[in-house]
């Protein structure tokens, strides 16, 4: 028993020099996930129920059929095809399936021989090629495996791991619509994380399979598996906000995240600060226009208020079951804190110079967000100022 303790702490201790990152000593239960107790916590099942087995179109803009349309539509190939949010190693996230056409080119000639430096080059450049707007590489530290997966296809909750040797993660993000995210909290801005669910589903797959094609092992990834965030912060994709969003230095946190385990060897990236956490305690927008109010205005702490917070380290954590419950009494999902969030701006002279103020010069994050606000960014698109569905 002694020796096995010693060699978990010696892994603990090797796999924490990889991560750049402070991590939780445990494995996090993705049963306790907001989104998977929905089906079995029963203070929360009729909720989940109602969120997801009743419609109610309304005659209000954003919740029109029309809008639900567009909205399912763009969830299509997430609910259709891949599973991410449902089953690990499944459907488009499937560890192992590939079609014969390809299959045949894999098993010729064997594993490509480059250098960890010239595969992470030529990975990224294949990401980006198939879809990614950003892409880093991680170490796949286990402790941010989940622990078990809640399989909400099979109604199964089983162990899950990596297998043996699988220990990098390539680290992806799309880009969700700037305009359109602007319509929350309504079924055209669902749309916009539907679609960005749909299309990391296909990246993931496309990348997965892209590294089986140099040799190796891929185990494409979406919600499923282990936790996003951590990993992209660690590949160097950006840090976390006080909404426990990723937010990214170019598309702040209107992003969605996948990723893909691998045992091709990889140089990795290094977590990149760029004064996220000193703004986000200065402005606090997204805690105080969240209508849920699950956001914290507090400083951040090291046990969140739910068991669905991974707790253990120094962070904001956010209140899952009021933003579940804000979703249910809505009839659709929400984007609210993206929406106002400084960060969210699109690419262009002035919002750069903002950042690159935010990132050297933290002395100005007071005067940045009253701009912010005299500007009147945040504000929701109306159909009196801006209609989706305008025609030419």
């Amino acid at each position: 028993m002694e020796n096995r303790q010693n060699s978990q702490e010696n892994h603990s201790a090797e796999d924490n020099r990889y991560f750049p990152l402070e991590v939780p000593d445990y494995r996090f239960d993705q049963k306790n996930e907001m989104f998977k107790r929905r089906t079995w916590d029963t203070e929360f099942i009729p909720h989940g129920n109602k969120l997801y087995g009743q419609v109610k179109y309304q005659d209000k803009y954003g919740f029109r059929k029309l809008d639900y349309a567009l909205r399912n539509a763009s969830w299509n190939i997430e609910y259709g095809f891949a599973f991410g949010n449902m089953k690990s190693n499944h459907g488009l996230y499937s560890w192992t399936h590939i079609s014969e056409k390809v299959k045949k080119f894999i098993d010729t000639d064997g594993p490509v021989s480059n250098s960890p430096e010239t595969n992470s080059q030529i990975v990224k450049k294949a990401a980006r090629f198939l879809g990614a707007d950003l892409v880093g590489v991680c170490h796949a530290h286990p402790n941010l495996i989940y622990s078990r997966e809640y399989d909400l296809i099979d109604t199964e909750h089983r162990p899950i791991d990596l297998p043996e040797g699988v220990t990098n993660a390539v680290v992806m993000v799309v880009e969700m619509d700037y305009d359109t995210c602007r319509y929350s909290p309504d079924g055209i801005s669902g749309a916009a994380t539907g679609l960005g669910y749909s299309t990391q589903a296909v990246l993931a797959n496309l990348v997965a399979t892209f590294i089986r094609g140099l040799g190796y092992r891929a185990i494409p990834s979406g919600n499923d598996t282990a936790l996003s965030i951590p990993l992209a912060m660690a590949a160097g994709l950006g840090e976390l906000g006080r909404m426990g969003l990723l937010i990214t230095e170019k598309y702040g946190p209107r992003v969605r995240i996948c990723k893909v385990f691998t045992d091709l060897p990889l140089a990795h990236d290094d977590f990149r600060p760029f004064g996220v956490r000193e703004f986000c305690r200065t402005c606090k927008k997204c805690a105080q226009h969240c209508p849920s109010q699950a956001i914290s205005s507090d400083e951040p702490a090291t046990k969140g208020p739910s068991a669905s917070n991974h707790s253990g380290i120094l962070k904001w954590y956010i209140n899952p079951e009021k933003c579940f419950m804000f979703w249910v009494k809505n009839w659709l999902d929400c984007n609210n804190c993206v929406m106002v969030c400084p960060f969210n701006k699109p690419a262009g002279y002035l919002h750069n110079t903002v950042r690159y103020f935010i990132r050297k010069f933290p002395l100005f994050n007071r005067l940045i967000v009253w701009m912010d606000d005299v500007l009147r960014y945040g504000k929701p698109i109306h159909a009196s100022r801006k209609n989706f569905w305008e025609l030419p």
